[in-house]
């Protein structure tokens, strides 16, 4: 729950008028601080975790691999080391966030244990941030990047569970599986990825899946099958390699006893698995559909059958989630974000949500190709008066109707708009000349109290 309708009186208020402010030190955020850094750009950044990293430091269970490749999910401008596997480890993973703060110097303007209570705009096109400690500040403009996976989505039960039931986010470590009779509910990486640790180690694993989905291999005669998709290959012929790739590694899903999935490839965040499908066919994973009810230790599902369990984990996702931004500035419709460009209000200036968006991977290569392109329009910003996203929404461009990103479309998109910017700059000077007193509409502090089930 956040209830901001008691505010810090004005006496804490920080001037910070010439910064701008990141919200998170994760993958996003530390990459967003390197390009402000390096632009000689004033700014701070502040994350309500203890230590940098993001969904790699408190997220994630300590078996975690990544789905992408190394060479993809690197900062090009910063590769991760030659010792690192093709699929890096979590720890890999901190280890290299924490090398490429360090190495970039991030550290000294990031400000831990600092949570944001509330961030509203205010006279002269300006915000407030607001902190749970106190303390207020004003800044030129502010950068959201607080990841999506942190606001758990359980799905609704009927019935009563005497087991544990957690969300695969409070998965940590196969001891919490050891020796129980395990039902993981999902189909996504981290519903698979726990369904094989309690695989090996538990009593027994079952796979829930409201329906069945494409297991893509994480690797394909012998190199990742990220690394297979080149820029240049419009989505349909990713498709189709990508089902040649699953029927020669993997076969049918009849074959499993599995139904066909009922939608296209890449139609949803895809599911990069070998260990599946292998434990099905050695009987250590039995697959099940969606859950009907439970029943003290069973659990019935849609199909009528019934298993015990000790454990239920979740691996239902999360919801895109800004608790701090007052109902004015809520632009969530399901998993997208409501921004032009993906970043960009069309009716503030200088708030920007950045990373919500999904990708099929790659997140660092895909920051270190779009940084220079949202500095510039960063910069832009400060040549106009209107915002960014009216200056977009006038050329034509239209809201997003998916959270699903493909990484060669963004190469695509990012050469293409790059190469098309002095017009966008022209157009951009048109746009602001048809409103010549636009300023963002000041919010008050004091708005009605806003509840999360995260």
């Amino acid at each position: 729950m956040l209830n901001v309708s008691n505010f810090i009186p004005t006496q804490n208020l920080v001037e910070t008028k010439e910064k701008h402010l990141i919200i998170g030190a994760g993958f996003v955020g530390l990459g967003m601080a390197e390009m402000l850094k390096s632009a000689n750009i004033p700014y701070d950044q502040v994350d309500a975790s203890d230590d940098i990293g993001g969904n790699w430091y408190h997220g994630v269970y300590e078996t975690a691999h990544i789905i992408s490749s190394r060479k993809i999910t690197e900062f090009t401008h910063f590769p991760m080391p030659d010792n690192y596997p093709d699929f890096p480890s979590a720890q890999n993973m901190r280890d290299y966030l924490n090398s490429f703060a360090d190495h970039f110097g991030l550290r000294e303007h990031i400000k831990l244990n600092c949570t944001v209570s509330y961030v509203r705009p205010i006279e002269n096109n300006l915000w407030q941030v607001s902190f749970a400690n106190g303390e207020q500040r004003i800044y030129k403009g502010v950068l959201v990047c607080n990841g999506h996976h942190w606001c758990k989505r359980f799905p609704q039960f009927q019935g009563e569970f005497n087991g544990e039931i957690i969300h695969s986010k409070d998965y940590k470590h196969p001891k919490q599986l050891t020796g129980k009779r395990v039902l993981v509910i999902g189909g996504g990486n981290s519903a698979c990825d726990v369904a094989a640790e309690a695989a090996r180690v538990g009593a027994k694993s079952v796979l829930s899946m409201r329906e069945s989905v494409w297991f893509i291999p994480k690797s394909f005669a012998g190199v990742p099958t990220a690394e297979l998709m080149r820029w240049w290959m419009p989505q349909w012929l990713q498709r189709l390699l990508a089902y040649a790739i699953i029927r020669l590694t993997f076969g049918t899903h009849k074959s499993y006893g599995l139904p066909q999935p009922n939608y296209r490839i890449f139609a949803k965040h895809p599911t990069l698995n070998n260990e599946v499908p292998y434990y099905i066919k050695h009987g250590r994973i039995t697959p099940k559909p969606a859950v009907r009810r439970l029943d003290g230790w069973e659990v019935e599902f849609v199909d009528g059958s019934r298993e015990a369990f000790d454990l239920i984990i979740c691996a239902t996702g999360y919801y895109v989630a800004y608790p701090f931004l007052p109902l004015e500035l809520q632009r969530v419709k399901g998993a997208t974000v409501q921004c032009y460009g993906g970043s960009f209000f069309s009716d503030y200036k200088g708030l920007y949500v950045i990373g919500w968006g999904q990708a099929r991977g790659g997140v660092g290569s895909l920051i270190s190709a779009s940084n220079s392109l949202f500095m510039r329009f960063l910069k832009l910003q400060d040549e106009i008066n209107v915002p960014i996203g009216l200056v977009l929404k006038e050329m034509g461009q239209q809201l997003p109707t998916t959270h699903l990103a493909d990484p060669q479309h963004i190469f695509r998109q990012v050469k293409f708009v790059s190469w098309l910017f002095n017009w966008i700059v022209t157009k951009a000077h048109r746009v602001d000349s048809k409103y010549p007193n636009f300023r963002n509409q000041p919010l008050p502090a004091a708005q009605i109290t806003e509840k999360l089930s995260c």
